[in-house]
């Protein structure tokens, strides 16, 4: 059959006439644009082998040899779904008509529903993709440059304590332990929704996240304080695999209405679910915490990404800015001493 239906994405499987199976998604869950990307490439096929022209690849080309060379990658599903939403622009754009001017236009309207940061993520796709075609395919002489939005520094919000604990108050059971356990350890949304129990050692006051569900890629291990372990303790026998449930389910949602009006009725504005996470290293920075011990714990990859709570630590730098007002002073003295006596 030529074409045939996988889920909601219709595929295409043909022979060329060289003998070759081009068999491939069309990337779109409409017949009739299947049926029309189908033939365009029989038709390209043809004109190869009869022909002698050269092959004209499309921008669905480019994005299934992708997917296909990247499977390996940590953000196979999520270039996956860049690419779904590229192709109401670009299905069945050859790339030599792909200009800066049409990568423009297709960022300004993700910029528009989103933001400029989101945006340069799906222009760097494009852009990578291009230079493949580019450099390793070779099936481009030359990719068009594609200019990125200037995006704003990554900023830090993080509430006090005393703002912390009217947020707990306004909150129901299960998000009031959810959070609080985010407070207690730092670990990412997706990482405390989906702990389970097999990441757990009550005894040891240990947890961890395996490699492949950690941001970074590679395990983070947990030092449990006694209210994490005092949580976790209350989530026992609710559920067989997973830590934190609602309702005799793990929990899936944590951004969730009753969440938003908790932190309305705390006065707390402008702060993210995530936003726990910066909570608890600036906590622990304030307290004379480490850096470098900061990033194992929060099992952050790059000494970058910690240094941006080190304007919070002006009293743990104070001790080192002294060291050399203490060596002068000391020196000092020591000659005002040297001179008394002689």
């Amino acid at each position: 059959m030529s074409l045939f239906k996988r889920g909601n994405t219709w595929w295409i499987d043909f022979t060329t006439p060289q003998g070759e199976r081009v068999r491939r998604t069309a990337g779109t869950s409409s017949k009739s644009e299947a049926q029309e990307y189908h033939d365009r490439l029989k038709a390209e096929s043809w004109r190869i082998q009869k022909l002698g022209e050269k092959p004209k690849y499309t921008w669905d080309d480019a994005g299934h040899k992708w997917l296909v060379e990247t499977t390996h990658k940590r953000t196979h599903q999520e270039d996956a779904r860049k690419l779904l939403w590229l192709q109401q622009f670009l299905r069945g754009k050859v790339l030599t008509d792909i200009s800066r001017d049409l990568i423009w236009e297709i960022a300004e309207c993700k910029r528009k529903e989103s933001s400029g940061a989101t945006a340069n993520r799906y222009l760097a796709l494009i852009r990578s993709i291009l230079r493949k075609a580019e450099f390793e395919w070779e099936w481009i002489a030359k990719a068009p440059k594609v200019r990125l939005y200037r995006e704003t520094k990554r900023r830090v919000r993080w509430i006090t304590p005393e703002q912390a604990t009217k947020l707990l108050a306004e909150l129901p059971q299960h998000q009031r332990d959810v959070t609080l356990f985010a407070l207690c350890t730092g670990l990412r949304q997706a990482n405390v929704i989906g702990l389970g129990w097999d990441q757990v050692n009550l005894d040891r006051k240990t947890a961890w996240i395996p490699g492949e569900l950690a941001k970074s890629k590679e395990d983070i291990h947990i030092s449990l304080s006694d209210l994490a372990v005092e949580i976790l303790r209350a989530q026992v026998g609710k559920h067989e695999k997973k830590v934190f449930t609602y309702a005799g389910k793990p929990i899936g949602q944590i951004n969730t209405r009753s969440w938003r009006n908790a932190l309305i009725r705390a006065g707390i504005e402008n702060f993210r679910w995530h936003d726990l996470r910066h909570t608890w290293a600036s906590w622990l920075i304030q307290n004379g915490t480490p850096m470098y011990d900061l990033q194992e714990m929060g099992g952050w990859k790059s000494q970058e990404m910690v240094r941006r709570y080190a304007h919070l630590a002006p009293a743990q730098f104070a001790k080192h800015a002294n060291v050399v007002q203490n060596l002068i002073c000391g020196t000092t003295t020591a000659q005002s001493e040297k001179q008394k006596r002689a």
